[in-house]
């Protein structure tokens, strides 16, 4: 067992191997992200083809269409209605995000999951056959319940379910479904905007369902996690899951330490007012301050937008598609470095390195587009070398963000709470990753046509604090159990303060 930094800071080493069972399970559960990340991938490219916007946004249909090469290219696109479409999902996140914490807890993660899934699907079916706007945002609504739902379950899941050697990459699966999700969901935009007729924006959106009947049969094939199962008092059932997960003939260990925990739990009838606690402080710090930095990175502007962006920068509207599918590409690959590198290098390093590959890709951006587009907002011609140059440099800021901030920003969260409080504290780790996500969203195009590129040195700037942010504040969690996290609070110089000694010994955590 390599468990050096575990030893180092007086943690525990439980016995274990990363078996087949639990390998499985992990990926079926991580498929879960790739609903968020379709949806992320197909809004984007929807909202920039035509036959769509002359159907449910002729205004916007008719001011992109009608832009003369001398017009603003900042404010081709900036329509709030517009962006309601893409950033009502994200309210219905929130809310059901709260909703899916006591769910968790009392139901299991898979049953969680289960609901994401058939909500999604719900979503998926109205938004394709959708006569008007109202139906799209209804259709929104309900992708965004699956979406809260799924985002609070799968990261706990999977972190309860794996050795603690292999928790960071097995965890990071999650992103890679994101990734994979965004990466076909530009590809189908591309394919189905060459559609006769205009109606491919109805199989983008409906093509939601796909990734919603997998989760939704994985969930049902999934086995619980052994904390989950002690969580409802199953001891039994949890002990013989722990046995077959883990693929050795004792677990006593770590079986003993998932009951105190669970009895500490128990203990615990107000997890949300326990979460405001002292004691908590440094973890409630991360579950606010991660999920909020990660869509400060300005990543999400990529992703709804990448279409848009890139038509505002100069490309055609399928050149702008496939510009979206190159990124897209790049962002699951570079998740890939993530996965295999996350439990050997640390999560720090890796926060640090994408940090500072984002900033200095954003302000190259930023200067570039401010040299060719100015305030007016207006290029002229556009040189071809020139546009590519920016979607190169878009392509490893991405990079950065696929193996940093993005996989990350999920990971960390879900395994620095103890059991008592997890469930409510991942509830608040989606809560602010979607307000943050529905702000970005809302005011992109209007930030994009008043504060033009200065937008993308804002981003820089927040870059810059948040990995301040890190570097001061974030321990290492690597090789750390996540029922002994509690040893990284006591050992940090500026988190020691806020946790107890005598509070951790009483309660594994």
């Amino acid at each position: 067992m390599a468990g050096g930094a575990i030893a180092t800071q007086g943690g525990k080493q439980y016995p274990g191997k990363l078996t087949g069972r639990v390998f499985l399970t992990c990926v079926i559960a991580a498929t879960g992200g790739l609903i968020f990340g379709y949806d992320l991938g197909i809004s984007g490219g929807v909202t920039s083809m035509d036959s769509f916007l002359k159907e449910f946004f002729p205004a916007v249909y008719k001011k992109e269409s009608s832009v003369k090469p001398t017009d603003n290219q900042y404010c081709k696109f900036n329509s709030q209605t517009l962006t309601l479409f893409t950033s009502s999902l994200y309210l219905a996140a929130l809310l059901s995000s709260i909703i899916a914490a006591p769910v968790t807890r009392w139901l299991g993660r898979k049953t969680t999951m289960l609901c994401g899934g058939l909500l999604f699907l719900a979503g998926a079916i109205v938004n394709a056959f959708a006569q008007n706007v109202y139906m799209l945002i209804v259709g929104r609504l309900f992708l965004g319940f699956g979406i809260g739902c799924a985002n609070q379950s799968v990261p706990i899941y999977v972190s309860e379910m794996a050795p603690y050697k292999y928790r960071g990459a097995l965890n990071m699966m999650f992103q890679f479904s994101i990734t994979i999700g965004i990466l076909a969901a530009n590809l189908l935009n591309y394919f189905f905007a060459q559609i006769e007729g205009g109606w491919g924006w109805r199989l983008s959106l409906g093509g939601a369902a796909v990734p919603a009947i997998i989760i939704s049969i994985g969930a049902l094939c999934l086995p619980e996690t052994p904390n989950s199962l002690i969580e409802r008092n199953k001891y039994e059932e949890a002990k013989q899951q722990l046995l077959r997960i883990r693929g050795i003939p004792n677990v006593d260990d770590e079986f003993n330490d998932l009951i105190a925990a669970s009895e500490a739990s128990n203990e615990v009838k107000h997890p949300w007012a326990t979460l405001l606690t002292r004691k908590y402080r440094p973890q409630l710090v991360f579950a606010v301050g991660i999920p909020a930095f990660q869509q400060l990175t300005g990543m999400n502007v990529i992703t709804f937008y990448a279409p848009v962006l890139f038509k505002t920068i100069g490309f055609g509207s399928s050149t702008a598609l496939m510009s979206a599918v190159i990124s897209g590409t790049v962002n699951a690959v570079a998740t890939l470095v993530s996965i295999f590198t996350v439990d050997k290098v640390g999560r720090r390093t890796l926060f640090l390195e994408g940090g500072a590959q984002m900033f200095i890709t954003q302000v190259i951006i930023g200067i570039g587009i401010a040299i060719k587009f100015g305030l007016s907002g207006n290029p002229g011609e556009l040189p071809k070398w020139y546009a590519s140059a920016l979607v190169i440099f878009i392509c490893i800021y991405v990079a950065g963000f696929a193996w940093s901030w993005g996989p990350l920003g999920w990971l960390v969260p879900s395994e620095i709470f103890p059991l008592e409080v997890r469930s409510a504290a991942q509830s608040v780790n989606v809560s602010v990753n979607m307000i943050f996500t529905f702000g970005i969203a809302q005011v992109f195009t209007a930030l994009l046509c008043h504060v033009k590129f200065g937008l993308f040195l804002i981003f820089a700037f927040c870059l810059l604090v948040m990995s301040f942010f890190i570097y001061k504040l974030l321990p290492e969690t690597k090789g750390v159990p996540i029922e002994e996290m509690g040893v990284v609070w006591r050992n940090h110089p500026y988190w020691r303060k806020f946790v107890k000694e005598e509070e951790d010994n009483k309660v594994s955590i």
